[in-house]
C-alpha cells in the first residue's frame, strides 16, 4: 500500500482580497476541483492546462461574491459539476434545483481522492469546510489567527462559536488549515498551532465569544500572534 497521498492541492492567491483559490489535483485520474473559484479565471485555467488536469468539479464554501465570483465563467467552459451545501444554495436562492447539493457529512469522491464535507454555519447559514486527507479547507470560517466575520448577512456568531468548537474538537492536532483568505502571518496553519494562539478558539462559553467576536475583536490591530512555544 503505497504511502504517498492521492491529490495535490494547489493554492493561488488571487484578487484585491487576498483570496486563496485552490486547485485538488486527483494523481490517479488528473480530475481537478476548484474551490472557491473568483477574481481570474484564466490563472485557475493556466495552473490545469500546465498539469494536463480536467477540472470536473467546483465546490463552494459559501457564497459571498469574492469566493464566487469565477463561477460562471468555469461553467460556461467545462462540464464541471458544482457542489455546495443545500443550506447555501437556500440562502443565497441559487442553484436549488443542482443534482450535487450536500449535507455535511457526505463526501465526494474525486478520483482516488475523498473529500468530506463539514458544515460549519456562522459566515453564512451554508459555510462548508471540505477536508482532504490530513488537510482542511475552510473557506471563511476558520483563518490563520482568525476566523470569519459574523456581521454581515447571514453571519450568526453563536452558530460560529459552536462550528469553530466542532472543528477544533473533530480534527486531529496535525490536520494542516488552508483558509479562504491569507489574513495570517502565515498562509498556512497546523489545528495545534491555531488551539495554541488563536483567540476565537480560547472560549468555553458562548456569550464571551460572541462579544469578544461582535464588539472587542475588530476595534483591536488585526490578530498576528505566534503560537506560544512549550
Amino acid at each position: 500500500m503505497s504511502d504517498h497521498p492521492p491529490c495535490t492541492i494547489h493554492a493561488l492567491e488571487l484578487g484585491r482580497m487576498a483570496n486563496f483559490i485552490y486547485v485538488i489535483h486527483d494523481h490517479a485520474s488528473n480530475r481537478a476541483a476548484v474551490v472557491d473559484p473568483a477574481w481570474d479565471v484564466p490563472a485557475i485555467w493556466a495552473v490545469a492546462a500546465q498539469r494536463g488536469l480536467r477540472i470536473t468539479d467546483i465546490l463552494l464554501t459559501h457564497s459571498h461574491f469574492d469566493h464566487i465570483n469565477g463561477v460562471e465563467a468555469l461553467l460556461n467552459h467545462s462540464d464541471a459539476q458544482l457542489h455546495l451545501l443545500r443550506a447555501e444554495a437556500a440562502f443565497w436562492d441559487r442553484y436549488l434545483d443542482l443534482p450535487t447539493l450536500h449535507d455535511g457529512g457526505d463526501r465526494i469522491q474525486l478520483g482516488d481522492t475523498e473529500i468530506e464535507i463539514l458544515h460549519t454555519p456562522g459566515h453564512t447559514p451554508g459555510s462548508a469546510c471540505y477536508r482532504v486527507g490530513r488537510q482542511v479547507l475552510t473557506g471563511d470560517t476558520l483563518f490563520v489567527f482568525g476566523c470569519g466575520r459574523c456581521d454581515l448577512r447571514g453571519g450568526d456568531p453563536e452558530q460560529m462559536y459552536h462550528s469553530l468548537r466542532r472543528l477544533g474538537e473533530y480534527l486531529p492536532a496535525d490536520t494542516l488549515i488552508r483558509p479562504g483568505h491569507n489574513y495570517g502571518i502565515t498562509p498556512v496553519s497546523t489545528l495545534a498551532e491555531q488551539r495554541d494562539g488563536n483567540p476565537f478558539l480560547h472560549f468555553d462559553d458562548c456569550p464571551g465569544f460572541v462579544e469578544y467576536r461582535m464588539h472587542l475583536h475588530d476595534r483591536e490591530e488585526p490578530y498576528r500572534a505566534e503560537p506560544r512555544r512549550v
